[in-house]
């Protein structure tokens, strides 16, 4: 199998995807020394999509008892910055060059790494690596996100209060996701076609989701987006939305009433969710989940309807194949 796949072809491997990480990360775990990420604080890095991960995974470890917040490697780059007891890299090709950086300022520091796979250039400023397994991936990604959500909470789990949660069911629901949200995902992107731009919205966990989805927005269909907490987007940044725009929101809060108050003020909006009790309205389409597990395991599980919607959006502007017009040659490490 090619390590590169088209977008959507990527967002089908999903279910093999998390089962693979699942089973890889626990055995790592068992070796891994933790005491470092237990005692905190823990300063989780990245930037693009792996910055939102460390977002949701931050949220996550927050929750069950752990101190922990994301910053942007950039944030980092002050070797001065003694920010943690311990520091984690979230890299999905292992390869981004500001959280390798970030990392390397500090020798002295416990260091962890996650990406992809064992062998890249994060590998080699870390003290301690550990790969998801996620397998091939797209551009923009997608295996690789949801394998590092999936990591991420097997190592909150490991090192704060147990979630409770039986991981090694989500890849059948994220297969069930994949099959039943399918038309829901296509007549929100219909929804969603020719808006100017796109706010993608949530709180907690569902905040690093909003930053990755309005990421994905930018990069697969090329229309501007952004993401907002719930409750900021309520403080001015709605005030531009109307027609001609659109909201994707993600969570069972506050949302919900957001959500059909756009609608009702004639903005586009789309709704992903575990609440039943929700349904499409004029100017809003619902996409219902299952409830798993609060924050994290939903966040992985409202992550690819938004995927799929997205996906559409990009083949219908014409872009099937995600090809940066504006890459830089300064963002990567060779491997």
């Amino acid at each position: 199998m090619n390590d590169r796949e088209l977008y959507r072809d990527a967002i089908a491997l999903q279910p093999a995807s998390l089962a693979s990480c699942i089973e890889a990360v626990s055995k790592r775990l068992e070796t891994l020394d933790i005491q470092p990420i237990k005692e905190g604080p823990v300063v989780l890095a990245g930037i693009g999509a792996s910055l939102y991960a460390a977002v949701v995974a931050a949220a996550q470890m927050r929750s069950q008892g752990l101190r922990a917040f994301a910053l942007a490697g950039t944030d980092l780059y002050d070797p001065a910055i003694d920010a943690g007891k311990a520091y984690i890299a979230f890299s999905a090709s292992g390869r981004s060059e500001e959280p390798a950086r970030a990392m390397e300022l500090r020798p002295q520091a416990e260091t962890y790494g996650i990406a992809k796979a064992d062998g890249t250039p994060i590998s080699r400023v870390v003290k301690h690596m550990i790969s998801t397994h996620s397998g091939a991936d797209s551009g923009p990604n997608t295996t690789s996100y949801l394998g590092s959500l999936m990591t991420a909470a097997l190592l909150a789990d490991k090192a704060g209060r147990p979630s409770n949660a039986d991981w090694h069911e989500l890849p059948g629901l994220a297969a069930r996701v994949l099959e039943q949200s399918r038309g829901q995902a296509d007549k929100a992107a219909r929804l969603l076609a020719g808006k100017t731009s796109i706010d993608c919205v949530g709180a907690g966990c569902a905040y690093g989701t909003a930053g990755y989805a309005a990421l994905l927005i930018r990069e697969a269909a090329r229309v501007a987006a952004q993401d907002w907490d719930t409750l900021n987007f309520l403080h001015g940044p709605m005030e531009p939305n109307d027609s001609r725009t659109g909201v994707i929101l993600f969570g069972d809060g506050r949302e919900v009433k957001l959500a059909v108050d756009l609608a009702g003020f004639g903005i586009p909006s789309v709704l992903i969710t575990t609440r039943t009790d929700v349904k499409d309205m004029e100017n809003l389409v619902v996409i219902t989940v299952p409830a798993f597990s609060t924050a994290i395991g939903d966040a992985i599980l409202q992550a690819i309807p938004a995927q799929l919607l997205i996906a559409t959006l990009s083949e219908d502007a014409g872009l099937p194949v995600c090809n940066f017009r504006y890459r830089q040659t300064d963002t990567k490490r060779d491997v």
